[in-house]
């Protein structure tokens, strides 16, 4: 069975600092045609930092597409600084954030945000032994953070309250719980 789409047009209909919104015109497989709103994002990277004592650490900051405050794990995008590479981008936004560095940074996994409509790429890793940096990075002029560290039952029970709804947030709390699970 043949699924993927032809484009026939495709048009730019918004570029702004974070993301671009393109607008094609498709023929499906069945030939039908339909119009595809892609938002392209640029690849991005997360982290699931652990304390020396077991906690995770989350971030409080206002989120204006839900209108709310989240609880997050420390995330961004790569940028100019990184040239392409998300562990450069995962030790600066590390230090920029949460003002720590890790001497252990593994890659978890890697995926699609919101296939549906974005294209937004993200890695997702694990920091260990943390230390507080002694060069501490600028930090994004936008952000306003605030840092809470969390043990895993309590951050589990957060996901069962709806106080913790991030998508990459609650993917690395269940990576977390699996890994003691394994021992």
């Amino acid at each position: 069975m043949e699924f993927e789409e032809r484009p026939i047009s495709s048009k730019t209909v918004f570029h702004g600092h974070l993301i671009d919104v393109e607008v094609q015109q498709v023929i499906t497989p069945h030939g039908n045609k339909t119009q595809r709103e892609i938002v392209h994002h640029a690849p991005a990277i997360a982290i699931l930092a652990l304390t020396a004592d077991n906690k995770m650490i989350l971030e409080k900051q206002w989120r204006a597409p839900i209108a709310k405050t989240t609880l997050e794990i420390p995330a961004g995008k790569l940028d100019q600084r990184d040239a392409d590479n998300a562990l450069h981008a995962a030790k600066r936004e590390l230090n920029e954030e949460t003002r720590y560095e890790a001497t252990s940074l593994k890659k978890i996994s890697s995926f699609y945000t919101s296939v549906g409509c974005m294209d937004e790429y993200m890695t997702l890793y694990l920091a260990t032994g943390l230390k507080r940096v002694s060069n501490e990075l600028p930090q994004d002029q936008d952000e306003q953070l605030m840092l809470k560290e969390v043990t895993l039952p309590q951050a589990l029970e957060m996901i069962d309250q709806g106080e913790i709804e991030d998508a990459k947030t609650i993917m690395a709390i269940y990576y977390w719980q699996g890994m003691n699970n394994r021992g």
